[in-house]
């Protein structure tokens, strides 16, 4: 039996922790300085909102950890000794171990910016950093404040949308030209961009903080752009990205790089020591993960999180198990916009592929599919404010589907509620009306089945 030490109760060490236990007698000891007991990281916005409290947060009762032997312990790890295979905590506790691993998540990214350090002023990803919003935020509600969200991206749109439920004035400054245009596409950039104004918030783009200034107490004044612009604010977030929180295993022989480096298995350099979750940045030297542009690649989503510890268990206790991530997706929501993206879509077109687009009426729900000019194989997908099936998608593309096959059956993947309206056949007629002179018909309805074959002649659904 081993002693297996994880560091960090966040989803990646959470899940490696139970999927040890159901395979083995294995002792468990799991470390964290953040809180008592594991919890949903994506719910903290709504604790906030108050929508939730902190213990509907937690996805188990507190009885589950002493009832499947999982030792917690509260505290700061402060040395790694990989020699001795010891951990020194703060406060002078040492716990032992003959495997460790390291999930110790994420932390907000800062860039030296003059007065970031002010009162007032703060990232978003700790249960530390939800108590301290609520601390800097209180007196500022319904109009009494300012704030300054510094970066778009999901972790800014998420802090904007917890100040707007308290009435605080927020202003967003996106540096680049359209919102979160380095991951998506122009027209769903701009789709977001909208209805971000139109929730009342004040989204400024091309606009890159310059300094935050302070006034005669110590806190957050004003926020001054590099084209000199100042805007008020009392509260300021520092919502730029996340990077892997490495500081422990900097002074260690651990080999890191952006993150903990690890292999396809989670491995690190050093023997029986294993990283997953956000903090760890898997190697492809030669490009083995499909994209031969990139020699290593961080992680930092839920679902990757839980994958990493599902394979990492089976190493664990035994069986070698090289983590294979499968299709890529992930979801987020804009206020009350819902995205999912499936496979790979780049934010411009690139050779070798083409992307078809449609947007409603209204300008608030959008779905793109890229596929391969050769082949027509789907390669990716966006969809803004329509629900889409998982598996479906993910089946699609991994079979290598062609654009005419998934449209004509993509009733198949909605996943909307029992009467919200459906767009397949407006999404049908505009595929119809950008590929002449062929011909899809729409298979399926949602809950609907029809026998129709693909043929070429006008569009007609089911």
């Amino acid at each position: 039996m081993s002693r297996i030490v994880i560091i960090g109760n966040g989803i990646a060490g959470i899940t490696t922790a139970r999927h040890v236990r159901k395979l083995s007698n294995h002792d468990i000891t799991i470390i964290s300085a953040e809180t008592d007991h594991h919890f949903s990281r994506p719910a903290l916005m709504y604790i906030y909102m108050g929508h939730m409290k902190y213990e509907h947060t937690k996805p188990y009762e507190d009885w589950f950890w002493s009832k499947n032997r999982l030792n917690l312990v509260r505290g700061f790890v402060e040395t790694i000794d990989t020699d001795r295979k010891t951990l020194s905590l703060k406060g002078g506790q040492t716990i032992d171990y003959d495997k460790l691993v390291i999930a110790t998540g994420s932390k907000s990214n800062k860039f030296g910016w003059k007065g970031q350090d002010l009162n007032g002023v703060q990232g978003l990803y700790s249960f530390q950093d939800l108590e301290l919003m609520e601390a800097n935020t209180r007196g500022l509600e319904h109009g009494k404040g300012k704030a300054v969200v510094v970066g778009g991206g999901l972790i800014g749109i998420e802090v904007a949308e917890m100040l707007h439920s308290r009435h605080i004035p927020v202003t967003m400054l996106v540096r680049e030209p359209l919102y979160w245009s380095n991951i998506l596409p122009k027209e769903e950039a701009e789709l977001v961009g909208r209805h971000i104004r139109a929730q009342g918030i004040e989204l400024r783009l091309s606009s890159e903080l310059q300094e935050i200034t302070s006034d005669e107490n110590g806190r957050a004044k004003s926020v001054i752009t590099k084209s000199g612009e100042e805007f008020p604010a009392q509260f300021v977030a520092l919502t730029a990205g996340v990077s892997p929180n490495i500081d422990v295993v900097k002074t260690s022989k651990i080999a890191t790089k952006r993150g903990v480096l690890v292999n396809e298995f989670l491995e690190t350099n050093i023997p029986d020591v294993y990283a997953a979750g956000d903090c760890a940045e898997l190697q492809f030297p030669d490009g083995s993960d499909g994209r031969s542009d990139i020699k290593t690649r961080i992680e930092q989503l839920w679902y990757t999180g839980r994958m990493h510890g599902e394979a990492l268990a089976q190493t664990l206790c035994g069986k070698r198990t090289k983590y294979e991530r499968g299709i890529w997706f992930n979801s987020a929501k804009f206020f009350d916009i819902e995205y999912q993206t499936y496979g790979f879509v780049a934010n411009s077109v690139r050779d070798g592929e083409t992307h078809f687009y449609w947007e409603n009426s209204d300008g608030d729900k959008c779905m793109r599919i890229v596929y391969r000019n050769d082949t027509r194989a789907v390669t990716g997908m966006n969809v803004f404010g329509i629900r889409q099936r998982q598996a479906v998608w993910q089946r699609w593309i991994a079979e290598k589907k062609t654009i005419d096959a998934v449209i004509e059956h993509l009733g198949e993947a909605n996943f909307d509620p029992e009467f919200f309206k459906e767009h397949e056949a407006d999404i049908v007629e505009k595929f119809n009306s950008t590929n002449p002179p062929k011909r899809v018909q729409l298979q399926r309805k949602r809950g609907l089945f029809s026998v129709l074959q693909f043929k070429r002649g006008d569009v007609k659904v089911s």
